[in-house]
């Protein structure tokens, strides 16, 4: 597994670069050679903050973490990443047992509780053409997180959301 390093607002050092190779280098046992982590560190509110995505075959691996000290971000970026790759694993076993994969190294999680995949309720809605501001008032409107529309500009389904920071997101999917 290839591991790409951004730093953002500092210039990562060589004692660093080489703690998160190491740390992520555990996790390229569960993934092929041309596999790409993409580490990104940074700054949030005088803290430091770290965000690991691993792309694989359509699913997303992702974690971040803010905290005072790199390390401790490190530590459980790497942690969650592991947990979201057990997770996805006893998924994929359970629902297709007669598939191979190659989780084989994938540690089993300790003291975890079953995880219910099943969804508990389902809610239809009318799909309305709108503009990326108008859903975001919408959204807003309706107090949620996210919102589902027709985007009048390219006519396609869009989702919009409002990300940790207060910021909001636009999810555009290509089809």
């Amino acid at each position: 597994m290839k591991v790409n390093i951004t730093s953002k607002g500092f210039t990562a050092n060589e004692r660093q670069i080489a703690l998160i190779e190491k740390k992520f280098g555990k996790l390229s046992k569960f993934f092929s050679d041309d596999t790409v982590a993409n580490v990104t560190m940074g700054y949030k509110k005088n803290r430091q903050t770290m965000e690991a995505m691993i792309p694989v075959k359509g699913m997303i691996f992702r974690s971040e973490y803010t905290d005072n000290d790199m390390n401790v971000c490190l530590d459980k970026v790497v942690n969650r990443l592991t947990t979201q790759i057990t997770r996805y694993k006893k998924k994929i076993e359970k629902s297709h047992r007669h598939v191979v994969l190659n989780f084989d190294a994938v540690p089993e999680p300790e003291d975890e509780e079953e995880i219910n995949l099943t969804p508990v309720k389902t809610k239809e809605f009318d799909m309305s053409t709108m503009s990326v501001d108008e859903a975001i008032l919408q959204m807003e409107m309706l107090e949620h997180s996210f919102f589902i529309f027709l985007n009048s500009d390219n006519s396609r389904v869009n989702v919009v959301y409002k990300r940790n920071d207060g910021t909001y997101g636009l999810l555009d999917p290509r089809y």
